[in-house]
């Protein structure tokens, strides 16, 4: 199992979720920050759906000092002016961002289609980013993005949302303990429902409706079992709507003793609500649904494992929120107070399949 020696201050403890699991980073970092300086960042494009919130959060830390933002997209910075988020910043140039004194480290949540390059950018001037998904649709450009940034030793947190996911979180300490078996499935759905405002920006994009969605759990998949043998993809256009989207998209993972699924759809009546994963083994299954902010996670075992009897029972789930607890394991991995959870060639290969699921070249 790849990955999984990860998030060694965000375990499962005993056969339970630990209610502070959560926040625990975010909490540690708070800790931290009464000590350390505060850490200088910036942001790059308002046009990325998770643009608002990962600012926000960067402001209302005690581990950042945000000073300034840019967006070349005059319509852009119209609409995004007037956001509570982003009152009372500078607005700036990138060349005047990155050349402000003292910064470490940039957020990069521009059009999809801009990302890599303000990405490239900011390694090329030596700062750490934060860069939403997906990443672009050049591997290439990708690759050297993260081989720069290794070679600088600077930190590439990408933004996908369930890695501090407490169900992800349960599922990852199931698998390290060995008490699912040999893991020969999983399955997992990633839909939603979209405006025609919507469908026609993610129309721009060959790589359809997984192209934006399905690294969510390609990250996931590719965490468990690496990278695989094989990567089928199906591709439809369903709608009555008649534009160019492809909104009903399957992906099949071939590893040598297990297959795993991403199903994605933009059509379905509040497909949000449906997202879920499944992982099965020899020895037990774990189900998780809704994934988006769990309350629970389905639990099956052949036999009892520490606290959890044999049979099926439901294990509580902490709330938490990703952004919080992605922002704090930012700063501390900048400060080197840790090691990041995933590492360079993680996030390449989880590139380079989430391309091939979406039937994109990797050259």
């Amino acid at each position: 199992m790849a990955s999984l020696n990860r998030r060694s201050a965000l375990q499962v403890l005993g056969g339970a979720v630990a209610g502070s699991m959560a926040l625990g980073v975010a909490r540690a970092a708070d800790e931290t920050s009464a000590k350390a300086p505060r850490i200088k960042i910036g942001q790059i494009g308002v046009g990325h759906a998770h643009a608002k919130r990962q600012l926000s959060t960067r402001r209302e830390s005690p581990d950042y000092e945000v000073v300034g933002i840019v967006e070349p997209d005059e319509e852009l910075r119209r609409k995004a002016e007037v956001l509570p988020e982003y009152q009372g910043l500078p607005w700036m140039t990138q060349e005047q961002l990155l050349n402000v004194s003292g910064l470490q480290a940039v957020l990069v949540e521009t059009r999809v289609k801009n990302l890599l390059d303000a990405a490239e950018a900011c390694v090329n001037a030596g700062k750490h980013i934060h860069l939403d998904k997906p990443a672009g649709e050049s591997l290439p450009q990708f690759k050297r993005i993260l081989d720069w940034a290794e070679k600088q030793k600077l930190f590439v947190q990408m933004g996908y949302v369930y890695r501090f996911n407490p169900g992800v979180l349960l599922l990852q300490d199931l698998l390290k303990k060995g008490w699912l078996g040999e893991v020969f499935e999983i399955h997992a759905v990633m839909s939603e429902t979209n405006t025609p405002e919507k469908r026609k920006e993610l129309a721009e994009y060959p790589g359809g409706v997984l192209f934006e969605l399905g690294g969510h759990f390609i990250d996931v998949i590719v965490g468990t079992f690496g990278k695989p043998e094989k990567v089928t993809s199906f591709s439809q256009h369903v709608s009555p709507l008649d534009d160019t989207l492809k909104d009903n998209m399957l992906a099949v993972f071939t590893y040598p003793r297990a297959l795993a699924t991403v199903k994605s759809t933009s059509v379905e009546v509040e497909g949000s609500k449906r997202r879920h994963l499944t992982v099965c083994g020899t020895e037990g299954t774990i189900h998780i649904q809704p994934i988006d902010n769990p309350k629970i996670a389905r639990l099956t075992l052949s036999q009892a494992r520490g606290n959890y009897q044999a049979g099926v029972q439901e294990v509580p789930l902490p709330k938490f929120d990703r952004y919080v607890n992605e922002t704090a394991e930012m700063a501390k991995v900048i400060r080197g107070e840790k090691a990041p959870d995933y590492s360079y060639g993680h996030d390449l290969a989880v590139q380079d399949t989430l391309l091939q699921a979406c039937g994109l070249s990797i050259q």
